[in-house]
């Protein structure tokens, strides 16, 4: 039996032409706790529920209806004011359901996730408790910080590096982590990078916070080598930073400077990045490849002409996209997109990276495919530094993962 507590205190709008079916829909909610659950037939009758009762939570629907079908309503939904999150289900092929998905996110609206019939309790429930546990929280109404309250956070440390695991599927060691930059507001809690990495790059000052991360990053990770991980740091790396023809040099004294060697350190490029200001980008990053640093293509898969910077850049290593990772389940151009990126990374002889990894069946399919590397919430959400180390130490793999 599904555990009640998946839907419970939640409200609900099972949008379903079939009857049976959408009576099928009705009882598993309220068999998992569900606080009210709305049923409509069509999209235009849900949509008059939504207008009257605007505290929906979670609306299901079928795609194929008459009169208003769910493309329709979606975008009615998704053009009004309110905070409904959207699971859709439907028998269509899995990736016309994946379009549907991303259009419904470009509306505006958030995705619980896309199931392909039959709806079971399993289906359900995994996504009620991935809406329950999303990878990724947005800040509600994220204030606006000026550049001048960032660079000041920056210098008084309240910028810090939050570290979420690599994880090798053949040994399920973690190999290696990367930085994530979390700001320690003193009046708003824990900032996510969305609401300050933009405001600075946008004003072509980047640069002190990311040589700010590689330092601290670098400290960290020598601490996981003081206790005997070999776990390498990864740092993302800036498109102002890449234009700086002096970065290759400042980078490799500050990583001397924290104990550990420009072999533990991968720098993490976006594809945006990589195809810009191409000159200065290949003069930095082939310096910093044969002054021993890793290089990682980020988000591969969504930028411009990844085959060419893979061929261009001296790349040590290829994360794909977690939204490739995401809909592969389901099949279609996500599923070729992953296995594609995986077999390139082969050929090329570099490390294949997955990211947001969130579901055993994510993993499941990963390892069917010969994935070498996984990361995601799955295995451990990003801790701060102190935080990661513990949470190490007690991993089933940490005796084998040691030096």
């Amino acid at each position: 039996m599904e555990k009640a507590s998946r839907a419970e205190g939640l409200r609900f709008l099972v949008v379903e032409d079939q009857g049976f079916q959408r009576w099928a829909v009705e009882q598993m909610l309220r068999g998992m706790g569900a606080g009210e659950v709305y049923t409509a037939a069509d999209g235009k009758e849900a949509l008059d529920i939504v207008r009257r009762d605007k505290a929906i939570d979670i609306i299901v629907t079928d795609l194929n209806m008459p009169g208003m079908d769910g493309i329709e309503f979606i975008r009615h939904v998704g053009q009004s004011a309110t905070h409904a999150s959207f699971l859709l289900v439907s028998g269509q092929d899995p990736s016309l359901i994946a379009s549907v998905g991303a259009m419904t996110e470009a509306y505006g609206a958030r995705l619980v996730d896309t199931i392909h019939k039959p709806l079971t309790a399993q289906k359900l429930g995994a996504a009620l408790e991935r809406y329950r546990n999303p990878e990724v929280t947005p800040d509600a109404a994220p204030p606006a910080y000026t550049v001048a309250e960032i660079e000041a956070a920056v210098r008084k440390g309240e910028i810090e590096p939050w570290f979420q695991p690599k994880i090798s599927l053949a040994t399920q060691e973690v190999v290696g982590a990367e930085a994530l930059a979390r700001w320690r507001h003193p009046l708003h809690g824990v900032v996510r990078p969305a609401s300050f990495v933009g405001t600075l790059e946008g004003e072509g000052s980047i640069e002190q916070l990311t040589l700010t991360m590689l330092a601290q990053s670098g400290h960290a990770c020598r601490t996981w080598r003081e206790a005997g991980f070999r776990a390498k740091v990864s740092v993302n790396i800036s498109l102002t930073s890449l234009v700086d023809v002096m970065l290759a040099d400042r980078m490799e004294q500050i990583v001397k400077g924290t104990g550990v060697e420009a072999a533990d350190v991968i720098l993490e490029i976006t594809e945006t990045a990589a195809a810009s200001h191409l000159g200065r980008v290949l003069e930095n990053l082939t310096r910093l490849r044969m002054k021993g640093f890793g290089l990682s293509i980020d988000d591969f898969g969504t930028g411009y002409a990844s085959m060419q910077q893979l061929s261009r850049i001296p790349f040590t290593e290829l994360k794909v996209d977690q939204s490739f990772v995401r809909g592969a389940g389901a099949g279609g151009s996500s599923r070729a997109v992953l296995e594609s990126s995986l077999e390139i990374a082969r050929k090329l002889r570099i490390d294949a990276v997955a990211e947001g990894v969130e579901t055993e069946e994510q993993l499941e399919l990963l390892r069917k495919l010969g994935c070498p590397l996984v990361q995601g919430n799955h295995f451990m959400e990003p801790l701060a530094g102190d935080e990661f180390l513990a949470r190490l130490k007690r991993r089933p793999a940490a005796r084998a993962s040691q030096a």
